[in-house]
């Protein structure tokens, strides 16, 4: 008998994950709070579009106060939602959930622990999805930006237990999320986390401060240099919380450590020069186009909380983080120019780094 699979939040990760796991065959379920999204899924059906597509996927799409409708209960439900909302999503979803089925965060962020606070850990599992764009602009739409991830030999999706060893269940979803795209087990899930984190503060709150795709920052000199300095941080900050570090950015970790280096600068600004085929918006540059409040606080605003318990400075997080709230406050506008303040008001920590940026 197969499982019986809910995805609480059909936003971008939650259409795409949904469209896959129902084009199998699987018994899926979809719960969102966008009420033109579930009508536009049960009356057309969810359509894949971009380097995945084009398909159309047929599941059953309820509205959040349709839930307690449900049944029977469900052996996976995957939290989908943005991370400010994962308790309360959690929550809800938590007495639909099989006494021995398991939860999973398909989500930016570190909401493992607020998941397993509402369910425990014995009903908890971590998944990190790695170099993986999505976006959905319209009801019912879901778009697959950049290549995927099996066709370069890069596993997207890194499935493990809070602790201890590899387990039949992580390989069991492992074996489901392979439908989608590259997957495997890992024994390392804080470490692969807090790679994703470190990545996704880069460009995700550059776009949301600028309104730049990854084509205009590539193109801007200031852009680059504040992602550097971002990750440089972020992985002085993992390291201090004794993580192992996987790649960041498809570069080894220590790499954005030595970036006041001038060869290690120059390679790293020369890397991120480099664009890809579509000018594409983040998340979070998303959140902002939409008018939707970000997730700063559970992204670069992580870091700066961390780097505090662990006495390690974070002045360009910091920063960052103060920019992508006044936007969020509505009380400026994205824009190239915020990159440049950002930088301003984070010094001295970008003397070096500039001192070493190609004229």
């Amino acid at each position: 008998m197969q499982d019986k699979i809910a995805i609480m939040g059909v936003g971008a990760v939650g259409s795409y994950l949904g469209a896959f796991i129902a084009h199998t065959g699987a018994d899926v379920t979809l719960i969102d709070q966008w009420p033109a999204q579930v009508a536009s899924i049960n009356v057309s059906g969810l359509k894949v579009e971009g380097s995945q597509g084009p398909f159309t996927a047929r599941a059953l799409a309820l509205h959040l106060h349709e839930v307690q409708g449900s049944i029977s209960l469900f052996d996976l439900v995957i939290i989908a939602v943005k991370s400010y909302d994962t308790l309360w999503a959690a929550t809800l979803m938590e007495p639909y959930l099989k006494a021995d089925g398991r939860m999973v965060s398909a989500q930016n962020g570190f909401n493992d622990a607020s998941i397993a606070s509402i369910v425990g850990y014995r009903r908890t599992i971590g998944c990190v999805m790695s170099q993986i764009g999505v976006a959905i602009w319209e009801p019912g739409v879901v778009t697959r930006h950049g290549e995927p991830g099996r066709n370069r030999g890069h596993d997207v999706f890194r499935i493990g237990e809070l602790s201890g060893p590899p387990s039949p269940r992580a390989d069991r979803l492992a074996q489901l999320l392979s439908h989608i795209d590259g997957a495997r087990t890992t024994t390392n899930l804080l470490g692969e986390r807090w790679a994703k984190l470190s990545t996704n503060c880069m460009g995700n709150p550059v776009n949301a401060m600028s309104s730049l795709g990854s084509h205009g920052q590539a193109d801007m000199e200031e852009a680059r240099l504040l992602k550097i300095l971002i990750a440089a941080e972020a992985v002085r900050v993992g390291r201090a919380l004794n993580y192992h570090i996987e790649s960041v950015g498809g570069l080894d970790a220590s790499a954005w450590l030595h970036a006041n280096e001038t060869s290690c600068f120059k390679e790293l600004d020369h890397r991120l020069a480099t664009k890809g085929q579509t000018d594409w918006h983040s998340s979070m540059g998303q959140d902002v186009l939409k008018g939707r409040r970000t997730e700063i606080d559970h992204l670069n605003g992580l870091i700066s909380r961390k780097g505090r318990e662990v006495g390690v400075p974070t002045p360009v997080n910091d920063a960052t983080v103060a920019m992508v709230r006044q936007i969020d406050a509505g009380l400026i506008s994205p824009s190239p120019q915020n990159v440049v303040h950002v930088l301003r008001q984070s010094e001295p920590a970008t003397d070096k780094p500039h001192s070493h940026s190609p004229g």
